[in-house]
């Protein structure tokens, strides 16, 4: 199991809203770069324009940029998403048993290590920029157009 796609989704699409600034980014072109349904993107989408990320305007095809790159955190995005509940990010099984010395105690045993572990991480993506991305992406193109 793992962190839902829309996680990856969130940042392509804003990542592919800066490169393709001058263009349209209809949810349909966004959606043949992600390689899904529109109907995936328009979601997503709306999930970012709630969280102030995006702009969009019904009726009229694209979308862009609410803040600038370097203000979006991979925070904000994880958050846009509703990728998990707050606190959340680690399931623990609901009814251990209780004649069990692990059973009753493995709630509150594991819970704060989980904890902690999800504000880390948290922690992580806060400091991590879309503006950061988008670098990264246009150099690891640079790269490839050179090693080719």
């Amino acid at each position: 199991m793992s962190i839902s796609s829309r996680f990856a989704v969130g940042i392509h699409i804003l990542s592919l809203l800066e490169i393709n600034k001058g263009g349209v980014s209809s949810s349909e072109y966004i959606a043949n770069s992600v390689n899904t349904n529109p109907v995936v993107i328009r979601k997503i989408m709306g999930m970012l324009k709630n969280a102030g990320l995006v702009n969009v305007r019904p009726g009229i095809a694209g979308a862009e940029l609410a803040r600038d790159l370097s203000e979006i955190t991979l925070l904000n995005v994880y958050k846009a998403v509703n990728v998990v509940q707050e606190k959340e990010l680690f399931g623990v099984h609901d009814s251990p048993n209780p004649a069990c010395l692990v059973g009753r105690n493995i709630q509150n045993t594991i819970g704060p290590l989980f904890s902690e572990a999800q504000l880390a991480m948290e922690k992580s993506l806060g400091n991590v920029t879309i503006e950061e991305v988008v670098k990264d992406l246009l150099k690891k193109e640079n790269q490839n157009k050179v090693d080719n």
